[in-house]
């Protein structure tokens, strides 16, 4: 089986999409074979690859409620190594057609057992909630990185977060690791920036990366042009972190394995 890593925090904006799509094509840059799974009925990841998220394609909806298996939700990117399971709004429905399922928090662990996963590594866009969907995918996963905007108020929610992981660990999944948090939107002239470091560095220690993402034009851009900002402008700063980052994820993915 890959290795499988969920993207997630409860506050929207906050990176995800744009740190799971980057790391993802560094990785496949880097020659791993990686699949992303859009698990936002936003599709966010999906438009950031250049997929139109109504083109009526196979989606991770039919995937997670059971009606199609992943092969078929599949699509390959203009990327070398990285596949696509893609996101449309219907996914917005998933909730309820789950809520009277039995193994209703394993419905995506169980799609992704039910064939041969060709990959080194799978990563899952999640939800800006914790709905039943971004369950799925922290009941489905090895380890969580999550993405930290550096501002006040995103403080506030992630000592949530850690605590669902927590009980989602002792409920269903005990090998779910907190693999990382990643300060984004990183501006190192702001004192409110610096205030937020020290107090998530001092809280979580280690487990933040030493990588920060900055804020940066050209990260911001490249959605609206269907790429990931490593392919958009590769030597832009945005790029250069999210390229050092995939580097940090890498190692401590070797180190979570040999533990």
């Amino acid at each position: 089986m890959p290795r499988i890593i969920a993207v997630a925090n409860r506050k929207g904006g906050v990176g995800k999409t744009t740190t799971t799509v980057n790391v993802a094509t560094a990785m496949a840059a880097a020659g791993k074979k990686v699949l992303v799974i859009d698990l936002d009925p936003q599709s966010n990841a999906s438009t950031s690859l250049g997929v139109d998220k109504h083109g009526g394609m196979t989606s991770s909806y039919e995937v997670i409620i059971g009606e199609k298996n992943l092969d078929e939700a599949t699509v390959l990117t203009e990327i070398p190594n990285f596949s696509l399971v893609p996101a449309t709004p219907d996914l917005a429905g998933a909730e309820i057609e789950l809520i009277d399922k039995p193994r209703r928090e394993f419905a995506l662990k169980d799609a992704l057992h039910k064939q041969s996963l060709n990959y080194d590594y799978i990563l899952i866009d999640c939800p800006p909630s914790l709905s039943l969907v971004t369950i799925n995918a922290l009941v489905a996963a090895d380890a969580v990185i999550v993405p930290l905007q550096c501002e006040y108020l995103a403080l506030e929610g992630i000592t949530d977060l850690i605590s669902n992981i927590n009980q989602i660990k002792r409920h269903f999944n005990p090998k779910l690791e907190l693999q990382g948090v990643v300060l984004t939107m990183y501006d190192g002239r702001n004192n409110l920036t610096q205030m937020v470091e020290e107090d998530v560095r001092s809280f979580f220690g280690d487990k933040v990366y030493q990588t920060v993402i900055p804020r940066n034009v050209r990260v911001s851009e490249a959605p609206s042009h269907g790429k990931p900002v490593i392919l958009y402008d590769f030597k832009c700063t945005g790029s250069q972190a999210y390229i050092s980052l995939t580097g940090e994820v890498l190692k401590r993915e070797k180190e979570l394995i040999a533990c």
